[in-house]
């Protein structure tokens, strides 16, 4: 496989054989000057749509949320002057018809509603024989399920141009990212629309700006087609999103760094599989480190408490239950008694350690 995707060409979009469709652009829309300095600052670099916000929903209501209609406004004169095709995300039946009436290029729907069936359903209907891209946003939570029927409500009510874009889910163990990537899931998720286009968002999965170049990389080692990556002309003046927006220097830097598979190489399920499985195995990793950096935190602030109550570091009665715990949690995982012994027997001696 390569990282380019002909549906694109077929949408009408100029996107090179051979290259990976570029969607990028503020957080937000902020005002009429923003658009306009950050769109002409990335004339030069290979571009295909300008992304903004317009009612961006926010998890905190004193956020910045957009600008509202006039920013459409502000979009079209965007398009007029550089050319680039739009992007605005839309999350209701309400906003759609704004958007169908400014003749936005391309809609997506974010995460915050494709987690939720009910919305999905009513964008559906609205969207029924609507001849324009409409690109998914997986669910903010790791739900196969309602990621699968979203794109099923989609397609069963004619939307034909459709896309995914990953970018990330709520945590469920400590991550780095801002949003955990769940490579393997978005797997099996690809696995069941194979013939969609794959557009990966760095920047809501890294969540700061010096970590997206690996994240884009990571999405072509895994054949994705697009990046959609949040660009603002001053991230520093930014009113959202300030940590993880690129300025159009460092975008055109990324996007000339970027290792590209060849067009026309083979498609190699396994491979995709294992690359995959290898991305997964190492998240696992940075969690366990960080699960036990933690722990040994806990066991220095339990240090000072005993030497406050004079206890000695190590508590037989205590270390006993937290073993026979361990062992048989480990059991129902399927972890062998000497596994489990090591381990926590290396754990123990390192919290004696942090204690003295």
């Amino acid at each position: 496989m390569s990282n380019y995707s002909p549906v694109f060409s077929q949408w009408g979009f100029p996107v090179e054989p051979g290259q990976p469709l570029i969607i990028a652009g503020p957080c937000s829309a902020e005002s009429r000057e923003q658009l306009l300095l950050t769109a002409n600052a990335m004339r030069s670099y290979p571009v295909h749509l300008f992304r903004a916000g317009v009612w961006t929903p926010r998890s905190h209501l004193e956020a910045a949320a957009g600008t509202g209609n006039v920013a459409l406004e502000w979009l079209q004169e965007v398009r007029q002057e550089t050319g680039l095709k739009l992007a605005v995300e839309v999350a209701t039946p309400q906003q759609l018809k704004e958007v169908l009436q400014a003749d936005i290029d391309v809609l997506w729907i974010g995460a915050r509603t494709t987690v939720n069936p009910f919305a999905v359903q009513e964008l559906a209907n609205a969207l029924a024989g609507v001849d324009k891209p409409v690109l998914v946003k997986n669910p903010i939570t790791p739900d196969l399920e309602v990621w699968f029927g979203a794109m099923e409500r989609l397609q069963n009510k004619g939307v034909k141009k459709l896309g995914v874009i990953l970018r990330g889910f709520v945590h469920r163990r400590p991550s780095k990212w801002r949003f955990e990537p769940e490579w393997e899931l978005a797997r099996k998720f690809r696995s069941e629309f194979p013939s969609l286009p794959y557009i990966c968002d760095p920047s809501h999965i890294a969540g700061n700006a010096s970590m997206i170049q690996d994240i884009c990389q990571q999405a072509m080692d895994l054949d994705y087609h697009g990046l959609m990556v949040e660009t603002h002309y001053d991230p520093s003046r930014a009113l959202s999103d300030v940590e993880q927006q690129l300025n159009p220097e460092q975008l055109g830097e990324l996007l000339s760094s970027l290792r590209l598979k060849p067009l026309g190489q083979p498609e190699n399920p396994a491979e995709m599989e294992l690359q995959s499985l290898r991305l997964e195995i190492d998240r696992i990793d940075q969690a366990l480190l960080e699960n036990f950096a933690a722990r040994l935190k806990l066991s220095q602030r339990l240090g000072a408490v005993k030497k406050e109550l004079r206890l000695l570091p190590l508590q037989s009665s205590r270390w006993n239950r937290v073993l026979q715990q361990a062992h048989e949690y480990g059991q129902q995982c399927g972890l062998s008694d000497a596994f489990i012994r090591d381990i926590f027997n290396r754990i123990r001696q390192e919290s004696i350690r942090q204690q003295e």
